[in-house]
């Protein structure tokens, strides 16, 4: 059994693709409500970890826990249930191009025959979430690209997922819209108690997601505030993967004081 604690976990997972070693012996977990910020070189395996978690993948050895189950050996079936307690957002947004941002945000409810009188309600609420209330009727060819994955983290949170995976969610995307993005992030972890791998190479993102918080005012307003202004443990971890091994495990501070040259690289 995995610990009911964490949301997710690998415990000595491995995966080569022919004689190419992608991960080896890997273990981690996210606790409840914790964001897992997954860094590396490009081949290292970020995205392999999602595709693992998510079942899409099967790993060569090794166990991988989703809410205390373990997922391993699930058939598709089995996974199907588990999916719909997460999550995805993905580099592009991944949209369908044919269907307006209401259509978009409402397909997995659809797909799961859900009465239109029901569906409606949710969608609103969550794209007043991510703020594209206004956008209902657009197609996703008249969005930005920042808007555009705004309504990727809307159709990710249909069914209220208490797991959340972002694949790059800020790749190619403007320091402001990244920032917004990063800013649903935290409200998702810091007013929703969601878990999530987060994986980016952007500083930018790790500056955020590392320092800043969110909380909710008496009148209800969101107020971002960075760490130090008062004491506050940050629920963000860091993962740094190199050659299929994780090589660093553990907060902001400890990864910055590394002396390791792969590390810094990252972080300069």
């Amino acid at each position: 059994m995995g610990s009911a604690l964490n949301a997710i976990e690998f415990r000595d997972v491995s995966l080569a693709f022919g004689e190419r070693v992608i991960l080896d012996r890997v273990s981690f977990a996210v606790r409840q409500g914790e964001s897992k910020i997954v860094m590396g070189g490009s081949g290292t395996g970020k995205s392999t970890i999602l595709r693992l978690a998510l079942g899409l993948i099967k790993p060569d050895a090794g166990r991988i826990f989703i809410d205390g189950e373990d997922i391993t050996h699930h058939t598709e079936e089995q996974m199907m249930e588990i999916r719909r307690k997460i999550g995805m957002v993905f580099q592009e947004g991944a949209l369908f191009d044919s269907l307006t941002v209401y259509d978009n945000v409402a397909y997995r409810l659809r797909e799961q025959h859900v009465p239109e009188e029901q569906i409606e309600p949710v969608v609103m609420r969550m794209l007043r979430f991510v703020d594209l209330e206004d956008a209902v009727v657009k197609m996703p060819n008249e969005l930005s690209g920042g808007m555009r994955r705004r309504v990727g983290i809307a159709r990710a949170l249909v069914g209220n997922p208490k797991i959340i995976f972002y694949d790059e969610p800020t790749a190619g995307l403007d320091p402001i819209t990244a920032r917004t993005i990063c800013e649903l992030a935290l409200k998702l972890r810091d007013l929703e108690d969601v878990s999530s791998i987060f994986v980016t190479h952007r500083l930018q993102d790790i500056e955020v997601l590392a320092h800043e918080y969110v909380i909710r005012d008496d009148k209800g307003n969101l107020i971002f505030e960075e760490e130090g202004e008062r004491l506050c443990l940050i629920n963000t971890k860091f993962v740094m993967l190199k050659d299929g091994h994780i090589i660093f495990s553990g907060t902001d501070e400890e990864i910055r004081q590394s002396a390791d040259p792969y590390i810094l690289k990252f972080f300069t």
